[in-house]
């Protein structure tokens, strides 16, 4: 009889639950959240797995990998649905996590999630890095204005190259506000620093990867916007078409429709967050800055006329992703404007 099996996933320990065909609770067990401590668990067992579930989250993508190279069926599967059917559960635990899944895995009931490459998992973590300290030197330039703003001193405008001069000018003569703001500054410093280095390795690794390179012939998209793309879809076959790939980073309005209630609503925002960020910055450079030649701001600029700017951007952004996809697939670069079929023959 076929067996299913579902894996909850903790950091140290994971609840493995695995049920047949009928439903019914054949073995249940807590390993060691390893690919191969999994691997030889399923290897005792001694009856191959239909499928095996694992709900996507920050380890599952290293044990999927293991698991699959063992030889094992394994399937990431969508947290939104696996959240949806645990609903209706009155008790949470890991064991009954892992039996759910299980069950889920029985029925059917789940969407497959990617597992990205080695590759484009560490370009995200650079890029993810990137951002998180960006985000701290941007912390610690409004903290130190906030503090010299409370002894009414106005930093005013600045450069990242005369923030620290114009800092160390306004606090002259004081001596905690010396004190507070040069141990800041050597902070900032080093983040700077850090930020610049991270900035070059992005920058050299868009130069050597095609892929990168070709998304960036396109008006708006540089080396974040295209590496943070080509990390996210990853094998562009994966989507059956690129009018999928809007849908799948959050940029198409909800819908709710029930007898005479048709409602449409904001766009998702499901998926991938920092994509979406990417191709709303690149979609608002296109509409903002000029671009010559292009049937994409003249089209943007159509429906900034008739709808406003802000969705104007959303709907630049969701026509990025289905260009972008389009060039991923065919191995293409960006075309300005479309042949007229009667000029072409």
């Amino acid at each position: 009889m076929k067996q299913y099996a579902g894996i909850d996933v903790s950091l140290e320990y994971s609840s493995v639950c695995v049920v047949d065909a009928d439903g019914r609770i054949v073995r249940e067990a807590k390993i060691l959240s390893e690919p191969d401590a999994l691997i030889a668990w399923f290897g005792a067992h001694g009856v191959a797995m239909e499928r095996i579930g694992l709900e996507a989250g920050p380890l599952s993508q290293w044990l999927h990998a293991g698991m699959v190279k063992a030889g094992l069926c394994v399937e990431l599967i969508e947290t939104r649905h696996v959240r949806a059917a645990f609903k209706t559960m009155p008790v949470k635990t890991d064991k009954k996590d892992a039996r759910g899944i299980a069950q889920l895995m029985r029925l059917g009931w789940f969407r497959p999630v990617h597992c990205k490459s080695l590759a484009a998992q560490e370009v995200r973590a650079l890029l993810t890095a990137r951002k998180l300290i960006q985000g701290k030197l941007h912390d610690v330039e409004m903290s130190i204005r906030g503090i010299l703003r409370g002894f009414g001193l106005k930093v005013g405008p600045t450069t990242r190259c005369t923030y620290a001069g114009r800092i160390r000018e306004l606090i002259a003569g004081h001596s905690t506000l010396e004190t507070i703001a040069t141990a800041l500054l050597k902070v900032r410093d080093a983040l700077v620093q850090e930020f610049t280095g991270f900035e070059r390795r992005l920058r050299a690794i868009a130069r050597q990867d095609d892929k990168a390179l070709r998304l960036m012939t396109t008006p708006g998209v540089g080396v974040l916007v295209a590496l943070t793309f080509v990390a996210a879809v990853d094998a562009p076959e994966r989507f059956r078409s690129s009018r999928a790939v809007g849908p799948h980073f959050g940029l198409t309005p909800r819908k709710y429709q029930s007898g005479e209630t048709d409602h449409s609503g904001r766009i998702s925002k499901i998926g991938d967050g920092s994509v979406r960020t990417a191709l709303y910055e690149a979609a608002h450079v296109i509409l903002t800055r000029p671009v010559k030649g292009s049937d994409l701001k003249g089209w943007a600029l159509a429906v900034a006329r008739r709808a406003g700017p802000k969705k104007a951007r959303v709907a630049l952004a969701r026509k990025l992703a289905v260009v972008l996809h389009c060039m991923l697939r065919d191995g293409t670069s960006f075309i300005a404007r479309k042949v007229d079929p009667a000029l072409a023959a």
